[in-house]
Parts: structure tokens; sequence; C-alpha cells
């Protein structure tokens, strides 16, 4: 029943927002993810090319022979620019990656890009939907709401017969003026936040948040080992598995109907966000019926982890999009929780 309510009201909030927003500039309303169609809508309005800056916030797993940086100059959206989200960050004692950046380095970064607060900035990257939702993620911690992500990456772009670009990308002839701006300390959670709320059962208490552990079953369970050499696998306790890959739906094309950003033969597989329905129906198999219409309503909080904070951002996106407001992600995530000796670690499953 909860389902069919809300795909009801869904899809009249789709048709509305179609109606109100496809065919012009998304301003102050800019939806969290956009398609292919709807980028090209946006830069055939861009006409002096200053209002959308589009950017690959591509990134690999630490142990992948991938980089980002350097598949860019291979092929990228035109006009892109590359952000790389692991220089765009803070410092940590643990020397852990892509932390949220302080606002200052925040703002130089969006200054060095071309961004001023008013532009509207496209985020896409290689696999799809992959490190994208992170970079979205920072951007509207800041209160940069003129951000989406593009849908299906580049890979999506070229199956929809969208032009490329390689080499270094379009240049900025005029660094914007862009003020550090205040991060919203509601959608990010620290250490201490998730060792305090992991002592409390949530089913005996209503103050406590949900966390939802966005990596594979199997490291959840402690069954297989984390990507990052020596770091304990497992969970947090009264933790919940959802794995990110439940939010998304995998697309192949021809191998020779795009431009691969890596080398190799064969059909490309990318990834796609799921329907908000097929969404809202994963959420509820790991929480359940009851615990989602909590989070839905608003009356429990959901916070969102994985392994360094990077495919975390995929859920909070899903959350988001399904209009959770009281939303938060583990900056941390499982790497600076398991790093600590002190942290409790579970192992095998343990249901809330």
């Amino acid at each position: 029943m909860l389902a069919q309510v809300f795909a009801r009201c869904n899809l009249a909030f789709a048709t509305k927002f179609a109606r109100r927003f496809y065919t012009t500039n998304f301003g102050d309303h800019c939806p969290l993810v956009i398609t292919p169609a709807q980028l090209q809508e946006l830069r055939a309005n861009d006409r002096n090319g200053s209002d959308l800056v589009v950017l690959d916030a591509s990134w690999h797993m630490p142990n992948s022979p991938r980089k980002g940086a350097e598949e860019f100059l291979r092929v990228h959206l035109p006009s892109a620019r590359f952000i790389d989200v692991d220089e765009v960050a803070s410092s940590h004692p643990l020397a852990l990656p892509h932390m949220l950046p302080d606002p200052t380095t925040f703002a130089n970064a969006c200054a060095r890009l071309g961004i001023s607060p008013n532009t509207q900035v496209v985020l896409y990257d290689t696999h799809g939907v992959f490190s994208s939702p992170r970079a979205l993620y920072m951007f509207r911690a800041f209160g940069h709401n003129r951000s989406s992500i593009l849908d299906g990456g580049l890979p999506g772009w070229q199956a929809h017969g969208g032009s490329i670009e390689d080499g270094a990308g379009s240049t900025v002839e005029k660094h914007p003026s862009y003020p550090p701006p205040t991060l919203n300390r509601d959608v990010v959670k620290d250490y201490e936040q998730i060792v305090s709320n992991s002592r409390t059962d949530p089913a005996e208490d209503p103050r406590a948040f949900y966390v939802l552990d966005a990596r594979a079953k199997d490291r959840f369970l402690g069954t297989a080992p984390e990507p990052r050499a020596g770091l304990r696998s497992g969970h947090m306790p009264y933790s919940v598995s959802l794995p990110f890959n439940a939010f998304l739906e995998t697309h192949t094309v021809s191998g020779d109907a795009i431009v691969r950003p890596n080398v190799g033969d064969g059909p490309y597989t990318y990834t796609r966000l799921r329907s908000t329905q097929g969404i809202l129906t994963a959420l509820e198999e790991a929480l359940g019926p009851e615990r989602t219409r909590e989070v839905l309503q608003g009356k429990r909080q959901v916070v969102t982890s994985c392994g360094s904070g990077m495919t975390a951002g995929i859920l909070w996106l899903g959350l988001k999009l399904l209009g959770v407001e009281r939303v938060g992600l583990y900056d941390e995530s499982w790497t600076g929780y398991a790093s600590r000796t002190e942290s409790t670690v579970v192992q095998g499953e343990r249901s809330i």
C-alpha cells in the first residue's frame, strides 16, 4: 500500500515537474538528476556560455588502475572540466581521502572551475552513476542548489547521441567571485556522532538514526575483505545493509557506438538510477515498511555510509529523490570507523 500511494504521488509530481522545467533554465529549482535531453536543452539555452558548467567527477577505487583525470583527456562532454574530488577535500588525521572540504577550499575550487554561486553545475562520471552523486552531495551541502547529476553519465550521454571531445577541456578565462559558503552541518556526521548512535538500539529509542551501509553485503557481513589492505570488514552495531547498486540499473551499449574512456573491447556497461518506485522498493526491502514510513514522513533521520564516503552518495541521492529531508552522510564511512581500534565491529547477520 505504501509503495502504491507513493507511486501515484510521485507520478503526479514528476508530470508537473516536467511541464514546468523541461524547456527552461532551472534556476533555483534545479532537479537532483537530469537526462541527456535536458542537458542538451540547458546547453542550447546557455547562449553566452557562462551560466552552465559541466564537470567530470569521475573517481575510481584505490585498487583500480584507472585514473579519472587521465581518462578525461581521452574523452569528455563538450566544454566540460574535470573536478578531482580527492583534491577538493580537507586533510584528515587518518589521511582519509575526499573528505568534505572546508568552505574556503570549496569556494576556491569553484572559482578555478569558472563557477559562481549562480552557475548551473552538471556533474557526471564515466561509470554512469557512481562518483557524481558524491560530488553533488558536496555542492548541495554547501548550499549550491543549482547543481544536478547527469543520469547515465558519459556513456549514457553518448548512447543518446551526445557529442564528445578530447583534450584538456575548456579553459576558464575569468575566475568569478565565490565567497566561502556555509556548510549545512545537519547533512554530515562525524565519528563521535556515529559511535554515540551505535550504542542505542533504534527499536527502543526514536531519537536514534538509521545507518544504511552501501558496501557489498559480504563486506558488511565480514565474509569478504575490504579493498583497503589491513582494514577490518564487518559493520557498525545496528546498521543496515543496503548495497548502492540496489538503487541502480545496468545498461549496455555497443563498444563501437561510443568512445570508451578506458582501454577495452566489446560492449560497455554503465549504470543509471532506478525509478523512484524501484528505489522505494529497495529501501523497503532493507528497512521494512514501517521503518521506511518513518523515514519518508520525517519521523526518523537516516544516515548513509560506505567504504570511504563515495557510494554513500548514491544512497543519499536516492533518498533525496524519494523526498526524504532528514538524510545525512557519514563522511569518514567504514574506512574511518574500522581504522580505529576502539570501534566496535559486528560480523554476521544482525537486524534492527
